[in-house]
């Protein structure tokens, strides 16, 4: 490959990664053309990007981004990098291929780049998928903030009907 298509293919993933905030090195290596498919499906349905990628110009790549020198060793062997903007959706789509398989052990999780974050290794896999995205977050904030509110609201709502509840009682006493 000669140096300006190596540079092309640098500033390439330079753009892809830039477009994405959270990113997955995975090893897909093995799988065959139909379970490739079906993760190349599964990846467009849940908003990820799978693009494969030469390590060595991968490595460029994000060294050009400024990330960490640590995720560099998982840069070994076959890489596939799976790129999205909700942190946890690559885990959870690999935690579900993993599932629906129980003899599968591909897609592997090689490293994350997630909410700044680095994870290196496959034990990170349930943690990961445990991340919750900034839309959930903020769905949580919400109804922590709605609650009191609530409790306050049904309380008065409860509260007149008893209150007139009472007082028809004592009207008819009378």
């Amino acid at each position: 490959m000669k140096k300006e298509d190596k540079t092309a293919l640098i500033t390439e993933l330079q753009n892809t990664l830039g477009e994405y905030s959270h990113f997955y090195l995975t090893n897909i290596e093995g799988l065959n053309a139909e379970k490739t498919s079906a993760l190349r499906r599964e990846c467009f349905k849940n908003g990820i990007k799978l693009v494969m990628a030469k390590n060595t110009l991968l490595q460029k790549a994000l060294e050009a981004k400024g990330v960490d020198a640590s995720l560099f060793a998982a840069l070994k062997g076959n890489t596939a990098l799976m790129l999205c903007n909700t942190g946890n959706a690559p885990a959870k789509l690999i935690q579900d291929i993993l599932k629906k398989d129980k003899n599968a052990t591909k897609p592997e999780l090689k490293a994350a780049y997630v909410e700044e974050t680095i994870y290196v290794g496959a034990q990170n896999l349930e943690f990961l998928s445990a991340i919750k995205s900034k839309n959930e977050l903020i769905a949580d904030i919400v109804a922590l903030l709605q609650s009191p509110a609530k409790n306050v609201v049904s309380a008065l709502q409860s509260g007149s009907t008893t209150i007139h509840g009472v007082l028809k009682t004592l009207g008819e006493r009378a």
